[in-house]
């Protein structure tokens, strides 16, 4: 009986372990929950500044500050939301966001400099806890438009003059979120993607340009002749605080394999138990 039990338990064990690979190999990120930070391309704790002509898609927000230096100058496809209902509504959305991302996992531990590289779909962190993006980071979605890109910092995000972040095949800013533990600078002239979620503040050097959102939980954002555009995600139905039915999809896959394994190998322990008696 010793030697049976045990024959079963190897057995039901290395079932469980092919399962878990199966699943660690096919199983996706879920889509983070933007909720009512949707609509906004600019979200500010304490100050907004801005300098120059900006050019701005989407709505702006401030919260629980009231100071927007320059609004005067920002051509604004959108609302301005200076510390009402919507812009609280965006913070604590914001916040529901950033930790929803900081805690995903499995984690790929990169180097500091992103920038020349060629990244796949997945959760990325800085082995220094900051990154910095110097010529053209690259991130490829490989056909998939539900891929999810996502980088942990513990500290900063800076990206020098001219740099760019590329989407390719399918890629979207909408699904690229880059979570922020203190404060983030884009360089002069840089062309940036995704959804920056900054715990303090966010900086944007004169002719830097988004394609995305600039969300900044407690600080404040600094615009210099800028254009933020966060149309796309606006627009996109996945956004909507909904589960994305891709993710689903995987999960009714995934489980309905666990369940198949473990009838096949409960009939086998019954065709045994059988076979003894």
């Amino acid at each position: 009986m010793r030697k049976f039990n045990s024959h079963i338990i190897k057995t039901l064990a290395s079932l469980f372990v092919f399962v878990f690979f199966v699943s660690t190999a096919f199983a996706q990120q879920a889509a983070v929950q933007v909720g009512d930070t949707k609509n906004f391309a600019i979200l500010a704790g304490s100050t907004i500044t801005n300098t120059g002509s900006t050019v701005v898609y989407g709505d702006i927000g401030l919260s629980p500050g009231t100071s927007f230096t320059g609004s005067a100058d920002v051509v604004l496809d959108g609302e301005i939301h200076l510390t009402n209902t919507d812009a609280s509504k965006a913070k604590d959305a914001l916040t529901q966001a950033y930790n929803d991302v900081a805690g995903r996992i499995p984690v790929t531990i990169i180097a500091t400099e992103l920038g020349g590289q060629t990244l796949l779909p997945g959760v990325y962190a800085s082995e220094s806890g900051t990154f910095e993006i110097t010529g053209t980071l690259t991130l490829d979605a490989q056909g998939d438009s539900s891929a999810i890109f996502i980088f942990q910092m513990a500290s900063t995000l800076v990206t020098a003059s001219n740099s760019k972040v590329e989407l390719l095949k399918s890629a979207s800013s909408c699904k690229v979120y880059w979570q922020v533990g203190s404060s983030a600078t884009l360089g002069v002239n840089s062309d940036f993607a995704g959804r920056i979620y900054a715990s303090e503040s966010i900086t944007l050097n004169n002719g830097a340009k988004v394609i995305g959102q600039v969300l900044a939980m407690t600080s404040a954002v600094t615009l210099d002749n800028n254009v933020i555009s966060n149309q796309v995600c606006m627009a996109s139905q996945d956004n909507n605080g909904l589960p994305n039915t891709s993710d689903n999809l995987v999960n009714q896959v995934l489980l309905a394999l666990s369940l198949l394994l473990i009838g096949i190998s409960l009939l086998y322990v019954a065709k045994d138990t059988y076979k003894k008696d």
